[in-house]
C-alpha cells in the first residue's frame, strides 16, 4: 500500500477528520489532502509526527524500502 492510502486509512480508523490532523500537526486541512492525494508528502518531522498521533509504527505507514533508504541516510 502506498504512502498516501495508508494516511488516509489509518486517519479514518482514528475517527480524525483532515482538519483535525492539520490542526494538530500544525499544517492546514489542503496540507493534509495533498498527502493523501499523493501530491506531496511530509517531510521527516511531520511523519514521525503523524505515526505518534495515529500510534503506529512508521513501517506501518511508510513503504519498506523508503524507509531502508531513510536509516541508510541517518547512518551515514
Amino acid at each position: 500500500m502506498k504512502f498516501n492510502d495508508k494516511l488516509a486509512q489509518l486517519r479514518k480508523e482514528k475517527g480524525l477528520s483532515q482538519e483535525e490532523l492539520g490542526s494538530r500537526l500544525n499544517v492546514t486541512r489542503q496540507t493534509v489532502s495533498k498527502w493523501e492525494l499523493g501530491l506531496s508528502k511530509p517531510d521527516t518531522d511531520k511523519l514521525l509526527e503523524i505515526c505518534k498521533i495515529l500510534d503506529v509504527d512508521i513501517k506501518e505507514i511508510k513503504e519498506y524500502t523508503i524507509i531502508q533508504k531513510f536509516l541508510k541516510m541517518k547512518t551515514k
